[in-house]
């Protein structure tokens, strides 16, 4: 779907002979190497906008998408975001798969009172501030996400080295970026909290991929496990050069490594690897049927990938804060509708793809649950999946 334009009024939205038109925006690395992520987010909020209008969920609200490609850059991210500000019919955005490129985002949105929802940021800085491990504050009240946060998901892992694994000793390698090196620290702290040693931390630059130095000193550490802050277009190639190498220690992650690409660009050499994901596999939850049945439907040439069940609920959430304002106003969108979107967005609940969907007081999902999965027989596999007990 592409968006109606910005000819919209005050009400935020654009008027036609059939209605009101609403825009769902959309920012995430559409091409480029996570464009495979990039894209499930796209189409399955597409998705939802389609649901939405064929079941007329808003009466008298046509819902459309508006994509935008932050091709994984801050800057690009910032300059997306001052763009679907501008379009006054945009009244939620769906995004960014990035934490770095969030970052860049979030002070735009505030300050236009526009609601955006990420499906896939796990920074805890994000909606806690960046104290938050020892006072948390919202500082955006804008932001959501449907997806939970690395103070979640680097203690999960921990656990499930240590304890599932009994791996007592660790290397740490990051990508120097936000993301990577908030899943590194949190995974550390309760690693050692629960008397694992760290053998030594090195960092990658994401623009070379001859890792030779630091798989030198990571094979010299002789860790149990290596574990990786980052995304797959380097975590694959880290982890093929690792065994090659003659590294035995398997290579474990967060979600930024949870895709088949990771596994293509180990090649073949990722058998025994683990990464953790926000949530349980889709293809495993009642809740999710209809969303895969739907997609396979609707012939898109991409797979939703790690976060399209969380895309379509965090689209969905925008059309249920939609649909409350626009109840609350006689049937029509107001004109303060990105304020009041905000404010109902807070309120939100329902059973969606990925589960029970709704936020906290900062504005993180209420779902916190978490998968490992490792990679076995060449394609990823369910190792376990819960909740962090903290």
């Amino acid at each position: 779907m592409s968006a109606c334009g910005s000819r919209g009024e005050k009400s935020g939205a654009s008027g036609d002979a059939g209605g009101t038109t609403v825009t769902i925006g959309v920012d995430a690395p559409l091409t480029g190497p996570l464009s495979a992520l990039g894209l499930g987010i796209q189409h399955s909020v597409e998705l939802a906008a389609k649901i939405a209008n064929d079941n007329k969920e808003v009466p008298g609200v046509t819902f459309k998408v508006k994509a935008l490609d932050d091709k994984k850059s801050p800057q690009e991210g910032q300059q997306n975001a001052t763009a679907l500000v501008a379009d006054k019919s945009v009244l939620g955005v769906v995004g960014p798969l990035n934490s770095g490129v969030a970052q860049s985002m979030q002070q735009v949105f505030e300050s236009a009172s526009l609601v955006e929802v990420s499906p896939a940021n796990t920074n805890p800085a994000l909606t806690q501030g960046e104290k938050f491990e020892t006072e948390k504050k919202r500082t955006f009240k804008t932001y959501f996400r449907t997806a939970t946060t690395d103070a979640i998901q680097g203690p999960f892992a921990a656990q499930y080295a240590y304890t599932d694994l009994g791996k007592k000793t660790a290397y740490l390698i990051d990508d120097k970026k936000t993301y990577g090196v908030g899943l590194v620290g949190a995974f550390q702290k309760e690693f050692t909290k629960l008397g694992g040693t760290i053998k030594g931390q090195d960092h990658i630059d994401e623009n070379n991929l001859d890792f030779s130095a630091v798989v030198t000193k990571a094979k010299a550490a002789g860790a149990d496990v290596i574990y990786y802050g980052g995304e797959y277009p380097q975590s694959g190639p880290l982890s093929d050069q690792l065994k090659k190498a003659g590294v035995t220690a398997p290579v474990f992650g967060g979600d930024g490594m949870y895709d088949p690409e990771y596994i293509n660009k180990a090649n073949k050499n990722a058998n025994g690897d683990f990464a953790t994901s926000v949530g349980a596999p889709v293809e495993s939850l009642d809740s999710a049927k209809k969303f895969v049945a739907d997609y396979k439907a609707a012939g898109y040439s991409d797979p939703y990938a790690a976060y399209g069940g969380y895309s379509y609920d965090a689209a969905w959430s925008i059309v249920q804060a939609v649909k409350a304002v626009v109840a609350d106003n006689g049937g029509k969108v107001p004109s303060d509708a990105r304020a009041k979107v905000v404010t109902a967005m807070s309120k939100v609940g329902f059973d969606g793809v990925t589960g029970k969907v709704g936020f906290d007081e900062f504005g993180d999902a209420v779902n916190k649950q978490l998968t490992v999965y490792t990679v076995k027989d060449g394609a990823w596999a369910v190792a376990k999946s819960g909740t962090y007990a903290g």
